[in-house]
């Protein structure tokens, strides 16, 4: 039902060529520390497991894995003027390609995320995200490409703009979430409204809607996968 675009044989797969992973057996550890300071929050995280997406590929078995992977990270939040703002770094640990010459393997990442939102107007939110991507050892990742197979940026970067708007005594939510990449130039559309008809019963539809100008990008992949759906939910 979802395809999606294989660099390793440079088109779209689905049903036609099912995933089976070689799962990982290992643990897994998380962290969090996090404390309040002068009205914002601080804190610090940290993993020890595997990369949550196949983002490797053992030739060998021919079968796609989850590489190890260590991360580290700090966020800060609070009040800015009428809103929150918040930002977030992380550095992914690809551990499994410290060096960034295995083209199976994901480098190693540093990111960054910033956020700001605020009521604009009584019942409307606006929030707005940047979002980027740093590719490590990005000379070797180049050198070791594979000819054909599609090359990524150093840095991918990603804007958010999200409204959300109350109705109807607020039992009517208008929702609009936007993806937009500057690099990638691709871009994902979630309008949706709900209506809480009852205590009990939720009304639902929206649309997700993908494109961009290639079908190797994160979301340009998705371009054939766009849909619309509508939902009823009873709660009791």
């Amino acid at each position: 039902r979802i395809s999606f675009y294989n660099p390793l044989i440079g088109d779209h797969t689905g049903r036609d060529m099912p995933v089976n992973p070689d799962f990982p057996h290992g643990r897994e550890l998380a962290l969090r520390l996090y404390k309040n300071l002068a009205g914002a929050e601080v804190a610090f995280y940290g993993y020890d497991g595997y990369w949550k997406s196949t983002n490797g590929y053992d030739p060998f078995k021919g079968q796609n894995t989850f590489p190890e992977l260590r991360v580290w990270g700090a966020s800060l939040r609070g009040n800015l003027g009428k809103g929150i703002a918040s930002g977030e770094v992380g550095y992914y640990d690809s551990r499994d390609d410290r060096n960034g010459d295995d083209p199976l393997i994901n480098n190693s990442e540093s990111r960054l995320l910033l956020a700001y939102e605020q009521e604009l107007v009584p019942n409307l939110t606006g929030g707005l995200q940047y979002y980027v991507e740093r590719l490590e050892d990005y000379d070797n990742y180049r050198g070791s490409l594979p000819a054909g197979m599609p090359q990524r940026d150093k840095y991918r970067q990603l804007l958010t703009n999200r409204l959300t708007w109350l109705t109807h005594n607020q039992n009517v939510t208008w929702s609009l979430f936007v993806y937009y990449s500057p690099t990638d130039k691709d871009w994902y559309a979630r309008p949706k409204v709900s209506w809480k008809a009852s205590d009990h019963l939720l009304l639902e539809t929206g649309i997700n809607g993908f494109g961009g100008s290639e079908e190797t990008t994160f979301f340009g992949q998705f371009e054939e996968a766009s849909n619309f759906y509508a939902a009823i939910r009873y709660s009791f």
